[in-house]
């Protein structure tokens, strides 16, 4: 998902150089939704990856 989020910014650099202001926004914003929506499963899976570890055995 990270790399989709590069490619989306990637997108809208490079609409803005050319001057396409709609098409850059558009890709800018999508890209700013995935990396939120990488971030959230990013930290759901480290909170899950630690609780489910418990304690080790003595």
């Amino acid at each position: 998902m990270l790399y989709w989020t590069a490619v989306f910014f990637v997108i809208a650099v490079i609409a803005a150089v050319f001057g396409f202001g709609g098409i850059a926004a558009a890709s800018a914003e999508i890209a700013k939704i995935l990396f939120f929506i990488f971030v959230v499963l990013f930290l759901i899976s480290l909170i899950f990856g630690v609780a489910g570890r418990g304690r080790p055995p003595l």
